[in-house]
Parts: C-alpha cells; structure tokens; sequence
C-alpha cells in the first residue's frame, strides 16, 4: 500500500471516515432510511476524501498494536454517534406534537407507516416529521450540519477522551427540552381541546339527552385540525429557530 498512500495517511482517513460516517448515518436528511445505503457510503467516503487533506495534520500517529488501532477508530465512531445522536433527537419534538394534536383530535386511532422510523405512528406525526426534513433542506440547515461534523474536531479533538459525562447531560437536556418543545407547538390545539370538551361536558350535563358524543367527536375533528393548519407556519419556524440554536453549539 506504500506505493499508493503511507500508513500515517491511510489509518487518518479510516479515522475521519469513521467520524463522519456514524455521523451520516444518523444526521437529519442524509441519513434517511429511504435513501439508498450504497447513495449514503458514496457521500461518506467523498466527504472524508475532500475532508482528508485539511485534518489530517491533527491526526495522531499509526499506534504499535492492535488493540490502539482498535481503540482510535471505536472512539471516533463513539464521537460520530454521540453527535450525529443529539441531532437526531430533536426531531422528536416533531413527533410529540403529532403525538399530542392527534391525542386531542381523535385522530391517534389512525396508525401509518413512518418511512424515518421503524415503527408506526400517527398520521400527524408522520407529517410533521416529513416536514420537519423538508424545512431542514429548504432553510439550508443541512449547510450547517456539514459545517458541525468539521466543527466537531474542534469540539472533540481526536487526541483527547470521549467527554461522556457531557455527552450524556446534552442527550438529556436536548431530549428534555425535544419533548417541552413538542408540547408548545401543539398547545393551542390542547387549549381548544380543554375548552372544547368543558364545554361539551356542560351541554350534556344540561341535556342528558342530547347524543353528545355523535356532535362532539366531528366538531372536535375539524375544528382541531383547522386551528392546527392555522399555527403550522408558525410553529414551523419556531421549530427551525430552535433547531438552528443546537446546531450552532457544534458548527
């Protein structure tokens, strides 16, 4: 292999290769189920080619054994996934606010296929998240994701230890703050929900026999949704603001 590369080259490649492919593989928008892995592996293997020449002067050396070879590449794929986690994570507010609209919409009872997850969800949910990929790509967030996976040499050089105990506080705090997001995006349909159901509550006290539930339930549908369609712009923007704040802390 001397001929084509030195050692010191070949084992920096498989260094950052390893980085930016955990972190590819689990970045919004280009770590998608539904693209093709073989699509995923060629971006990958560009990425650090042309990533190469730029970090490879803070590469540490070939290590003497095995078992520090070993070593340096699990710990870059440890860095790779922690990242790459925490960015994923987010979009789980998206998903909670589905979650939550369709809880107050009647609407949880209709389970799809979501093609960013492995399991079912509801149909809202599913939206959102398709969404929420869209204004990914349509705000050039997924610039800043390939300015976070240089950044995050920076951040966590390759010579020094996985920071774990931070690592963990920031999973906690960005799912924490994923799930209080979710709720903000879907109160105002939880606050027509309230109101809507003391109020039917009311008119059944009154007249017991009134069918409360054979009104309600369509009421409850289409004026829930209608709110909903009304603060998606909104809330959409509001979701990127707060997804442009965590990127920034690696780019």
């Amino acid at each position: 292999m001397s001929s084509f590369a030195a050692a010191q080259e070949v084992y920096a490649a498989g260094l950052i290769f390893a980085r930016i492919g955990a972190l590819l593989m689990l970045i919004p928008g280009y770590g998608e189920a539904v693209i093709p892995p073989r699509i995923r592996l060629a971006f990958a293997l560009s990425f650090t080619l042309l990533m190469l020449p730029i970090l490879s002067p803070a590469m540490p050396p070939v290590p003497g054994t095995v078992g520090g070879l070993a070593g340096g590449v699990i710990k870059e794929l440890l860095v790779g996934l922690m990242v790459g986690g925490i960015l994923r994570m987010f979009l789980s507010s998206l998903a909670t606010a589905g979650e939550i609209v369709s809880l107050q919409t009647t609407l949880s009872f209709a389970q799809t296929a979501a093609p960013g997850q492995a399991q079912p969800s509801t149909s809202l949910s599913t939206f959102l998240g398709l969404m929420g990929i869209v204004l990914i790509m349509t705000t050039d967030l997924h610039h800043m994701f390939l300015g976070a996976v240089v950044k995050s040499y920076t951040v966590f050089p390759v010579t020094r230890d996985i920071p774990l105990a931070d690592g963990a506080a920031l999973a906690v705090q960005t799912l924490g703050r994923s799930f209080a997001l979710g709720l903000q995006l879907a109160a105002p349909v939880v606050a027509f929900a309230l109101i809507f159901n003391i109020a039917a509550g009311l008119v059944g006290r009154a007249m017991p026999q009134f069918q409360v539930f054979f009104v309600a339930t369509p009421l409850m549908l289409l004026l829930g949704l209608s709110l909903f369609a009304l603060t998606l712009g909104a809330a959409g923007m509001v979701w990127v603001d707060r997804y442009r704040d965590l990127i920034s802390r690696f780019a």
